[in-house]
């Protein structure tokens, strides 16, 4: 039975509770709710190259890039599980569904959890339409845009 007194997030919502994206304003809501918010410790490897590629295209100056990461690792707002207890079940999800090893960890805190994942990620959503995880991955929905 799935539990929402906590909630999985991938680094598509983080990284929107630091730079203005599509999305932001409702990731803000998510950030600031009171529930705990959890991850794999992949999620600072996954948030610093987000970064890394926007700077890279020349949407983020270097320097703001290392502005965010510092504001990021000096209040992480998100309680980070360690990787290594769920690469067994993530294994088993990324091949059982053909996702990458990336998402599967997050799924697989979810499960572990028993709580939901949420994504801004509508293709990894997609994925898991009308299978076993179609109720533990949830799409962080933006407001349509007037």
């Amino acid at each position: 039975m799935i539990s929402l007194d906590r909630l999985v997030v991938d680094a598509s919502v983080v990284v929107k509770w630091y730079l203005p994206e599509i999305g932001s304003t409702e990731a803000s809501v998510i950030r600031d709710d009171q529930r705990p918010k959890l991850a794999p410790d992949l999620l600072v490897v996954e948030f610093g190259n987000v970064l890394w590629k926007k700077v890279r295209r020349g949407e983020l100056e270097a320097l703001e890039a290392l502005e965010v990461a510092n504001a990021f690792t000096s209040a992480c707002p998100v309680i980070l599980r360690p990787a290594i207890p769920f690469l067994p079940l993530a294994l088993e999800i990324a091949t059982r569904y053909q996702c990458t090893l990336y998402d599967a960890l997050y799924l697989a805190v979810a499960v572990a959890e028993e709580t939901i994942m949420l994504t801004a990620d509508s293709h990894l959503v997609e994925r898991f339409r009308d299978t076993k995880l179609d109720q533990t991955v949830q799409l962080l929905r933006p407001s349509p845009v007037a």
